[in-house]
């Protein structure tokens, strides 16, 4: 991955600090996080590009296999996928019209909704997911950048910024997380 040239100050507290010199001070901190948050999104997002190229995945793709291995049976409903991944329905049927070309997924019909179709999770799209996923792993999400500790605090505070923000009701994941993955859900 090509890095940028190691600017000599942080932009981002830079512009808090214009920020506040223009009289936004009260803005100043939010505009910090939200800068802060954005930046770190574009280094993370470029680990994650650079890990799955070789494996000719991008992450929406990546995430839609996993989502479907992580399923009791390798299938779902793809209302459920959009759900879960918490994306326009559109953006799931591109997803699965890129990765059924390329045999990693197929659609199949409902079995009890003849209106709904069925994602389901082919024998390459599993083994595609389990290396990427070990790719990940390695390259990223086992040395994220933070500290153990440091990771978990952040999630904490985003996880209690989405639910305020209506993302969802309960921090705690289900006690059945295939409860939305069968197909009659």
């Amino acid at each position: 991955m090509a890095r940028n040239r190691r600017l000599p100050i942080d932009p981002i507290a830079e512009a808090q600090r214009q920020w506040i010199a223009h009289g936004w001070a009260d803005a100043a901190p939010g505009m910090s996080a939200v800068t802060s948050i954005m930046r770190a999104h574009q280094l993370f997002l470029a680990r994650v590009d650079e890990t799955l190229r070789p494996l000719q995945l991008t992450f929406a793709r990546y995430e839609l296999l996993t989502l479907l291995s992580f399923s009791s049976s390798g299938r779902m409903p793809m209302v459920s996928a959009s759900a879960r991944l918490q994306v326009h329905p559109a953006s799931v049927t591109n997803t699965v019209d890129r990765l059924e070309a390329v045999g990693l997924v197929r659609r199949e019909p409902h079995p009890g909704d003849g209106r709904a179709t069925l994602v389901v999770l082919t024998d390459a799209g599993r083994e595609l997911s389990e290396r990427a996923t070990a790719a990940l792993n390695r390259a990223v999400f086992e040395r994220p950048g933070l500290t153990r500790g440091d990771a978990e605090q952040l999630v904490d505070l985003i996880t209690r910024m989405r639910r305020d923000a209506g993302d969802f009701e309960d921090a705690e994941p289900s006690a059945d997380p295939n409860s939305e993955t069968r197909p009659d859900a």
